[in-house]
């Protein structure tokens, strides 16, 4: 979309093509469901990841800042315009075994990712904010649990007043979404293993802390609390360069509230970020 005397009008009006950039990510993965991801130890093998222009919320912190950048009046600086038919092709290699739609963000492109995976023979995995409609919410738990593949979700904040606060939207009707499409995903699942939904906070040093994390692993584990629920280091990007890199003592305050929460599957990720 693009602002045009104050309306958003759509940047393209032929949906079965995309801007995005791709590429080859070899196993293991720099995937945010590593440590359940049934791709992990496939050596010799690629994910396809596919990275989106454009996204829902204008995070403070954006740690892929570079979605905002890929196009420009309707130009691509980097990336290119693809069509369904281009990205299933690229899909459906031999070398590729799985799919991840991430950014910015895929929902925005939701009827292009819906489309494209159903011409695909591979895991399909989404990386999102959870902002979706519920029925676009449903199609999509329905591909990947139909492909083997997982829908991550990235629950920002707990407090409606600090989600707002770091992503620019409503808050209450944020967090209201996410915990109605948490709870449909959760109810689809009947495959267990590999786990259908995964579910990521961002440690933000003086928004996210204990509290948030614990709230959020709290809900979690009063759906399902064997929901795998990962915890990732911030680094300073986009406008919040003067916020530091989460801290070791934060991490383990935060991983404490979260098991303390009756969640069983805990994980931190990028700890080298850590200082």
């Amino acid at each position: 979309m693009k602002n045009i005397g104050g309306k958003l009008i759509p940047i393209t009006e032929d949906f079965d093509k995309a801007y995005l950039r791709w590429y080859l990510d070899p196993h293991p993965t720099n995937c945010v469901a590593l440590p359940v991801c049934p791709e992990k130890n496939h050596l010799g093998f690629n994910n396809l990841a596919v990275f989106f222009t454009g996204c829902n919320l204008d995070c403070l912190f954006c740690q892929n800042i570079d979605h905002k950048y890929m196009l420009s009046n309707g130009e691509m600086k980097e990336g290119e315009f693809i069509s369904i038919d281009e990205l299933a092709k690229l899909a459906n290699q031999r070398h590729v075994s799985c799919v991840c739609y991430f950014g910015g963000d895929p929902l925005p492109w939701s009827d292009f990712t819906l489309k494209a995976s159903q011409k695909m023979n591979k895991r399909i995995c989404w990386e999102t904010n959870g902002l979706m409609n519920e029925t676009i919410a449903k199609q999509m738990a329905l591909v990947s649990l139909k492909s083997g593949g997982i829908i991550k979700i990235d629950w920002k904040a707990f407090t409606p007043s600090v989600y707002e606060s770091l992503c620019g939207v409503n808050g209450e009707k944020a967090v209201d979404r996410l915990k109605n499409n948490i709870k449909l995903i959760s109810s689809l699942d009947d495959r267990k293993e590999p786990p259908l939904l995964v579910v990521s906070t961002l440690v933000v040093p003086h928004y996210v802390d204990e509290v948030e994390v614990g709230n959020i692993a709290r809900f979690l584990a009063q759906i399902d609390e064997n929901i795998p629920y990962i915890l990732l280091a911030f680094a300073p990007q986009h406008l919040m360069h003067d916020v530091p890199t989460t801290s070791k003592k934060q991490m383990q305050e935060v991983f404490n509230a979260a098991t303390s929460s009756g969640l069983k599957r805990v994980f931190v990720e990028n700890v080298w970020l850590l200082r």
